[in-house]
């Protein structure tokens, strides 16, 4: 999703690394190349195809205003999923990722059931969190994923701010990885959670940070 992005970054990396008027140390310079030139690796360590979520190492975390006296957070885990790539055509990116409502965490196990039961997530009746991607775009220093965010029961649509983290072969499986971060801000209400409204914030920062594995290179 990030390669036109990345390419541009450390295209603007080498100009700045070559001197200009001497206003640049030599030691400068070339540290800004070998940052450009880690920046590409990665980029090209991308080997394109489907891979699954990696659910040990994905974990999608959220935090809101907790009574107007600080922030609280808590987490998804154990999700399924998969995102297809190709770094020569990142607009064409997908990503589909669920993460079960029972496998949410909190400091406290009484919070973890509360957030399951009707009064919250309601894990009954809507079981999982579902994202969707629909559309990938690059503008320059910015790469955004808009897709569909199902949860208790309502599907809306939501806009990502990714980040390529890294890419290449896992040492441990030896399989191709990537992982990325993504973040993006809603409002509860529009899922229709307004449990104790407005002493929780309504506004919840949600921030995904997600490893993927290709099982089968292609």
């Amino acid at each position: 999703m990030r390669s036109a992005f990345i390419a541009s970054s450390a295209a603007i990396l080498l100009t700045l690394a070559l001197p200009a008027q001497g206003n640049h140390h030599e030691g400068d310079s070339e540290a800004a190349v070998a940052a450009a030139s880690e920046t590409l690796s990665t980029a090209q360590a991308m080997a394109s195809g489907t891979y699954d979520v990696d659910p040990g190492h994905t974990i999608a975390s959220f935090t809101l205003n907790h009574l107007g006296i600080s922030s609280y957070t808590g987490q998804f885990g154990n999700p399924s999923g998969s995102l297809t790539i190709d770094p020569a055509n990142p607009a064409q990116a997908s990503v589909d990722i669920t993460f079960p409502v029972a496998d949410v965490s909190t400091t406290s196990s009484e919070l973890d059931a509360h957030l399951q039961s009707d009064d919250f997530f309601d894990a009954d009746n809507h079981p999982n969190i579902r994202f969707v991607s629909s559309n990938v775009s690059v503008d320059g220093a910015q790469a955004t994923v808009t897709g569909d965010l199902t949860m208790h029961g309502v599907t809306k649509p939501v806009t990502l701010n990714a980040t390529l983290f890294g890419a290449g072969e896992n040492p441990m499986s030896k399989a191709p990885s990537l992982g990325f971060t993504a973040t993006t801000t809603i409002k509860r209400s529009e899922w229709g959670l307004t449990t104790f409204l407005p002493a929780l914030g309504d506004e919840v920062e949600l921030k995904l940070q997600a490893a993927f594995e290709q099982k089968t290179a292609n």
